[in-house]
């Protein structure tokens, strides 16, 4: 479908064109219409499937056609729930703002509160923040949101499991009335919170679910290299570098440690490198996501805090050196790469250290994963059974309960005679059927 087919305005569509969009994505196709007809979303879809625009448009929609609430509030609020993604989500935003009179302002927390004030006393209209921040602003009286027309929450899900439950409340019930439009993105309806989150917040919402949580990116070629230690996993990691013909390439690790640790092996084999963590500071983080979206470097290593957020077209691979903890963030990592319609390959190097989180991603993802090796580099170890836990000990018969036991299955004789010496009366017992054991087995979601 092609965005002339969404009755947006022609200004839109000529920023969008001017962009280098045509034809509008699935979500896109579904969310648009529905949010500029002033419905409540809740909506999921995958990493990298145009969501972002999936909301921005509509919001600009709204302000372009309909007058203020008021002339000082916010009219748009869009909340991420890291810095990073908020970046993106705001870069974007001011491209489609750019040939508008509109004002937007950027609030991240980790950043100078002051200057974020002064920011907001200058109106204006969409404000991109994280809800922590946004939160202590509101606290203090910097801004209102009576006149919110338009509440946008990108990876709810997100935000809610990182603890921000409380501030997405406070937010929310400072701009609640009647005429506020609320669009939920999150990266899977199946989490009872976010449901329970959107039945208070949204009114009467219609539910977009265009990919489940589990499904991987149809144009990213995935493969799984069985690793035996950490020094075979390095030199496995070397040979993939020499092998593999990249563009841009994006090694994921389990620590931070480790992150500081290939940083200055791999720049020790030639590549121009940098790396990211979570214990920089917010400026640091800027400054390196920057330079690798400039391209002033070939491989990022980091941790999980890019496994979100992070939109750059050059990254061909993603390599995870670790594979991560929870299923949901193979997914994200992986969507780091195959954007915007491009290819995409993401390799995994499993150890025994990774075994248990590999099976694990199997019965996420509902398949079985496939393994392939490296010449030269092949790994004795193939994985290994998980052992089933044992059932807990019966616990021991009361010596009455002995007695009855022996009522029930020892000869007529003596089961009259210890009838008498316990001093139970005789009694009929009917046998009955054994009940079958209960299926307590369920299917994964998605």
């Amino acid at each position: 479908m092609h965005f002339s087919e969404l009755a947006l305005d022609k200004r839109l569509l000529t920023t969008v064109e001017h962009l280098g969009f045509t034809q509008a994505t699935e979500i896109q196709q579904k969310a648009i219409p529905a949010a500029v007809a002033g419905k409540d979303l809740l909506a999921s879809s995958r990493t990298g499937s145009g969501k972002t625009l999936a909301y921005l448009l509509p919001a600009l929609q709204r302000v372009i056609k309909s007058r203020a609430l008021s002339k000082k509030d916010p009219r748009v609020l869009i909340l991420a729930p890291t810095r990073e993604l908020a970046k993106q989500v705001y870069g974007q935003l001011r491209l489609v703002v750019s040939n508008t009179p509109y004002k937007s302002e950027l609030i991240l927390g980790g950043e100078d509160f002051n200057l974020q004030s002064k920011a907001l006393a200058r109106d204006p209209h969409f404000v991109v923040a994280t809800p922590g921040r946004l939160a202590d602003h509101l606290e203090h009286g910097h801004l209102y949101l009576k006149g919110l027309e338009l509440l946008i929450l990108d990876e709810a899900d997100r935000m809610l499991d990182l603890g921000f439950d409380k501030q997405l409340k406070a937010i929310s019930k400072a701009a609640d009335h009647r005429k506020r439009q609320t669009l939920l993105f999150s990266a899977t309806l199946d989490h009872a919170q976010v449901n329970n989150f959107a039945a208070d917040m949204l009114d009467s919402p219609l539910r977009i679910r265009i990919d489940n949580e589990a499904q991987v990116h149809a144009d990213i070629n995935h493969r799984f290299i069985f690793s035996d230690h950490l020094d075979h996993k390095e030199a496995q990691l070397k040979a993939l570098f020499e092998r593999q013909d990249f563009t841009q390439l994006i090694v994921f690790t389990a620590t931070r440690g480790d992150t500081d640790r290939l940083a200055t092996k791999i720049a020790e084999w030639g590549y121009t490198t940098l790396a990211l963590s979570g214990d920089l500071n917010q400026g640091q983080r800027n400054g390196i996501m920057q330079d690798f979206a400039a391209g002033k470097a070939q491989i990022l290593i980091t941790t999980d805090v890019a496994s979100r957020g992070l939109d750059i077209a050059r990254v061909s691979h993603v390599i995870n050196f670790d594979l991560p903890k929870h299923s949901e963030e193979y997914v994200h990592r992986v969507g780091r790469t195959g954007r915007a319609g491009a290819k995409g390959d993401a390799l995994s190097l499993v150890g025994p250290k990774d075994w248990l989180n590999f099976k694990a991603l199997e019965g996420f993802l509902s398949q079985t994963l496939a393994f392939e090796a490296i010449p030269d580099l092949q790994a004795k170890f193939k994985g290994f059974k998980i052992k089933k836990e044992k059932a807990a000990p019966k616990a021991k018969a009361a010596p009455k309960a002995k007695a009855m036991a022996k009522v029930k299955t020892g000869p007529k004789k003596v089961q009259k005679k210890i009838l008498k010496e316990v001093g139970d009366a005789p009694m009929m017992v009917r046998k009955r059927p054994m009940k079958p054991d209960l299926d307590t087995s369920k299917d994964l979601d998605d």
